[in-house]
């Protein structure tokens, strides 16, 4: 049976494998359709989808847009964007800006904590222009700051902490206007990370479809059963696509494995086919676009997310 994988990262964002790289192991695990979604930038989609395509492997444009909320930040994957649309390039080169900016205030922080590392440092962790916490991390750890990754988020970096700085972020429905204006099909990512209680996700997720949601990742490296079995109810509830992914970052997440999400289950590739067959009927077309094969009600349902016999 054909399974896909709608939640990966490169080294454009936080992940440490190239987007060719990326393709190889997701042909390797036996999928037959993947997306490449980094953080607030799409600038290694066109080395995937090249990769991809020379593999047979079916692929479109994604990414992953960071989202504030009051006192959280929530995730948004979008699936089908043009990444030269106006707006959405000038949504991509605020958030790059403002990453700039509060890694920044961060080595300003860091400075004065005693633990200096460099930008050149994190930039060297990262292996490539995109700097984020997890590189900075890694500097700390390396320069003897930190025992390890998770000390350097606890002690310097997470939210709370001494260290950490905010940075711009679109609100929800700004993010969901930006993406759906550029073409493209939106889902809530990981909703268990939100924080949100049974009732509050219920009334977020309400109030996001309203907005223009059409997507909810049930299926996550994180998600027990019992909350996959919630949110593919509160998926139908609102009419939403169920979607999954693994939130594969390389060496960064060295537990998770491309495919392969929470107690071995696998998202089946009809959730790649309902993606793509709502984006055709907007008349997106994609050059990897498979023929839409979705159920007689035009949903994918529960059964999409199966276990390997």
């Amino acid at each position: 049976m054909p399974y896909c994988d709608l939640h990966l990262h490169s080294v454009f964002s936080d992940g440490t494998d190239t987007p060719e790289r990326i393709a190889r192991l997701a042909v390797d695990a036996g999928l037959s359709a993947a997306i490449l979604t980094d953080h607030d930038t799409m600038d290694g989609v066109p080395r995937f989808l090249a990769a991809a395509r020379t593999l047979g492997l079916r692929a479109m444009p994604g990414l992953e847009l960071s989202a504030d909320v009051p006192g959280r930040t929530v995730h948004l994957l979008c699936y089908g964007c043009d990444a030269a649309e106006p707006r959405m390039a000038d949504a991509l080169r605020r958030l790059r800006e403002g990453r700039t900016e509060r890694n920044d205030e961060i080595f300003r922080k860091l400075a004065r904590l005693g633990c200096p590392v460099t930008r050149e440092e994190a930039a060297t962790e990262a292996g490539g222009d995109v700097v984020g916490r997890p590189h900075i991390a890694a500097a700390l750890v390396r320069r003897g700051f930190a025992a390890d990754k998770a000390d350097a988020f606890r002690r310097f970096l997470a939210r709370g902490a001494p260290a950490y700085a905010e940075r711009f972020r679109l609100s929800p429905e700004t993010a969901i206007e930006v993406a759906r204006g550029a073409g493209g099909m939106v889902a809530l990512a990981h909703p268990a990370t939100t924080g949100y209680n049974v009732a509050e996700l219920e009334r977020f997720v309400s109030r996001l479809a309203d907005a223009g949601l059409e997507g909810l990742e049930c299926l996550y490296s994180g998600h027990l059963p019992r909350q996959v079995e919630e949110y593919v109810g509160l998926a139908h509830k609102f009419g939403l696509v169920i979607t999954g992914g693994t939130d594969y970052h390389g060496t960064n997440k060295p537990n998770i494995r491309i495919g392969v999400a929470y107690g071995g289950l696998h998202v089946r590739d009809e959730a790649f086919d309902e993606i793509a067959a709502r984006l055709a009927r907007r008349n997106q077309t994609f050059p990897d676009e498979p023929p839409a094969e979705a159920g007689a009600s035009g949903e994918v349902g529960a059964d999409s997310l199966t276990r390997p016999r």
